[in-house]
């Protein structure tokens, strides 16, 4: 059945490709890349290896971003744990709602965060909307983590049901346009990645508009980096095939064992584009740094784990596994470090030094 789904996936995306290719011919908007233009982009890259960042004081995006809270002594640190091991990106949520709020601070913001990993030599792919977990985010002091509970304070961005809500989309179009126009050209970014895990928390097909429109903003702003959202559901066909279709880059969710990890990558290559995983690595689930990270080297797939540094949103613990008490679970389901900077499993740092042939 995975097999009939991903495959229909694919010829959708292939023709509805095709179409946009033609259909770019008659506007000015910027085209889809073709794939050797995707090549030559790849090809100008070390391998990519990093994780889903954020620092281990905030909570969600709005406490990483917000001027109060904007922490850039432990980024800093933290990326230094990244560089040590040969991480060369790391994958960033931002929120629409801080930059409404002070646009101007806001980007930059983005700018001294920008400054720093590019000192750890780390560059950056950034994330604009995204449709996981807590419903309605709000600015201002944002809560604490619940004991034990998964990502008890992520938001999402914009939210439900605004995302749905045709009345909020002039704003995020604004703030979509204006971050890129900023940054559209910097170095320090690899990758706009639109939006994540459009149609999660049961929102299906009604997260279409929004990934549409985002895709067409981001074409009317002229860019160098490439842009792409992932896919990360093979039920969400239409989505899916929309997603491929529109990427330059092919990026990915995969949190599965090796073996069935290695089957989505033959699928996906079958596109002819570059892949990246920009979500893998949850030790309950046998998606293991030891076992994907391997397969991912030798497929030349770029790999960005979920999880860097144990902090406030408390992704040592599993997604459907709370632990009210706040004990420490006997495995953690993600993240790497502990806050001071030791590896929380030395074997894994050392594969990971060993593959990016970090040395020192």
């Amino acid at each position: 059945m995975q097999i009939k789904i991903k495959l229909k996936v694919i010829a959708a995306a292939m023709f509805m490709l095709m179409s946009l290719q033609l259909s770019a011919q008659k506007k000015t908007t910027r085209a889809v890349w073709t794939v050797q233009k995707a090549k030559t982009w790849y090809a100008q890259h070390q391998w990519l290896v990093g994780s889903d960042f954020i620092p281990s004081t905030a909570i969600n995006q709005l406490e990483m971003w917000q001027a109060d809270t904007f922490d850039p002594k432990t980024i800093d640190t933290e990326l230094g744990y990244a560089q040590g091991i040969g991480m060369n990106v790391m994958r960033v949520f931002l929120h629409h709602l801080a930059w409404q709020e002070d646009p101007q601070g806001f980007k930059k913001r983005m700018d001294r965060y920008l400054a720093i990993s590019s000192k750890h030599g780390i560059q950056t792919m950034f994330v604009f909307f995204d449709d996981c977990w807590n419903k309605v985010p709000k600015t201002g002091k944002q809560p604490e983590p619940k004991p034990g509970i998964h990502n008890s304070g992520w938001m999402q961005d914009p939210g439900q049901p605004a995302s749905e809500n045709p009345a909020n989309f002039p704003v995020l179009e604004k703030y979509v346009k204006d971050v890129l126009r900023r940054f559209g050209n910097d170095k320090r970014i690899l990758l706009w990645d639109l939006y994540n895990e459009p149609g999660n928390s049961d929102k299906g097909n009604k997260s279409m508009p929004l990934l549409k429109h985002t895709f067409e903003w981001a074409r009317e702003v002229n860019i160098t980096q490439p842009i792409s959202a992932g896919m990360w559901n093979w039920s969400f066909e239409a989505l899916n095939a929309y997603q491929v279709a529109n990427s330059d880059i092919i990026t990915y969710h995969d949190y599965a064992p090796e073996p069935d990890h290695l089957k989505t990558v033959q699928f996906l290559k079958m596109l002819g584009r570059p892949l990246i995983c920009t979500e893998y690595m949850a030790r309950p689930r046998n998606s293991l740094f030891g076992t994907v990270l391997p397969m991912l080297k030798k497929e030349d797939v770029g790999a960005i784990n979920w999880g860097f540094v144990s902090g406030k949103t408390n992704t040592i613990y599993a997604w459907d596994t709370p632990m009210p008490d706040g004990s420490e679970p006997k495995l953690w389901f993600h993240d790497i470090f502990h806050k001071d900077g030791t590896p929380y499993k030395a074997d894994e740092t050392e594969l990971i030094k060993s593959l990016t042939n970090r040395t020192k």
